[in-house]
């Protein structure tokens, strides 16, 4: 929408993960809309792991930015200081905008995340790990939250005689605010898979041999296990991305370096900066709670700016999870036709996320021409 002048009311969205991209999409009809990402490319995380094991599902975890807006504009750029709605890219560039998004997402170990600087280097890792993987005969996973599981499922799906052990501190799989029934029958499959899954003892030290790496690996559990492996991955870490945070918006970043933010995703002490996806403190970090995040700050940005309707207000959501374990296994905890949560087996969790791994979700959003790009 314009204002008495004809000049539309501008948004930055800093960041193009799963919150970015739909906040700009959702405004990109009302608003002058700038998306800034450094990379060239959204990268589907979702099916990173069918990425590495089965290399064909590169052509659809990698969607150019500059497809994604009809009237906005993509900068490749990165914020390096962020002061109120003041915005300054590494390039010098400032950039101050009517409304500012937050979405820089989190940084985790490759390959559930990279850090590559554009989809042609990613490409390239993605494919060294693979060959890496194809030499190894046995891959140890340190972490069994859903990154370690899922990856576990899908090394089993398309290298069975691959051995695979799965290390974890904790007394089970799946640490968090979920049913033990999902735990149990998780840990079934990981079973009949032939997954290793030793709980309750860290490792005494990570492996010398880099992540996602062929090399030569001996490493020993505090109660004294000795795991050999040819590969590793590391599937603990997630660090949320604010350090570029200055000023008033750093006093509303907390000790683990998560963003405060109010029941309508807005920065703590702000009215027109909003903070979503995994650097808020709104919710648990998924993808799910990412994109709906982003549609209920669209939704009152839209409000905002046409003055019809309400502010939307987050409320925390239930412990809902999708834990596909390759294209064919896996558990699920989330409402059933009642409405009720409840268990849902390999069926239901192929159907939702195993088969397709939401890529049909998100490549519609890349439907071109595209708008303005600018580096």
């Amino acid at each position: 929408m314009s204002d008495s002048d004809g000049v539309r009311t501008s948004v930055v969205v800093v960041g193009g993960g799963y919150a970015g991209i739909r906040v700009a999409k959702e405004l990109d009809d009302v608003a002058d809309v700038t998306l800034v990402s450094p990379s060239d490319a959204f990268v589907h995380n979702v099916a990173a792991w069918r990425a590495l094991v089965e290399p064909v599902w590169l052509d659809q975890i990698f969607m150019p930015y500059d497809r994604l807006l009809r009237n906005g504009r993509f900068v490749r750029d990165r914020a390096v200081d962020v002061d109120g709605r003041r915005v300054r890219l590494a390039s010098g560039k400032v950039l101050e905008p009517d409304y500012l998004v937050l979405a820089t997402g989190s940084s985790y170990p490759f390959p559930a995340k990279t850090d590559a600087p554009d989809a042609e280097t990613a490409r390239a890792r993605f494919l060294g790990a693979h060959e890496d993987l194809l030499k190894a005969d046995r891959a140890l996973l340190v972490g069994a939250g859903p990154t370690g599981l899922e990856l576990a499922g899908e090394i089993k799906a398309f290298f069975p005689d691959k051995h695979v052990t799965i290390v974890d501190a904790g007394p089970d799989v799946l640490h968090g605010p979920f049913d033990q029934t999902l735990r149990d029958e998780l840990r079934r499959q990981l079973k009949e898979l032939g997954v290793e899954v030793l709980l309750g003892s860290p490792l005494r030290e990570l492996p010398d041999t880099p992540p996602a790496t062929y090399g030569e690996i001996v490493v020993t559990t505090e109660a004294g296990t000795k795991v050999t492996a040819d590969i590793w991955f590391q599937c603990f870490g997630l660090t949320p991305q604010t350090e570029y945070l200055g000023g008033t918006l750093a006093e509303a970043r907390d000790a683990n370096g998560y963003i405060r933010v109010d029941e309508n995703l807005r920065v703590a002490g702000q009215d027109r900066v909003f903070a979503i996806g995994d650097i808020g403190d709104a919710d648990r970090n998924t993808g799910g709670n990412a994109t709906y995040q982003a549609m209920t700050v669209a939704a009152s940005i839209r409000t905002l700016i046409t003055g019809e309707g309400e502010l939307g207000r987050w409320e925390r959501s239930q412990p809902l999870i999708v834990v596909p374990l390759g294209p064919e296994g896996g558990a699920s905890w989330f409402p059933g036709d009642d409405g009720v949560l409840g268990l849902a087996g390999p069926e239901v969790t192929t159907g939702v996320k195993g088969k397709a791994m939401l890529v049909d979700m998100y490549s519609p959003l890349f439907d071109g021409p595209g708008g303005i790009t600018e580096d």
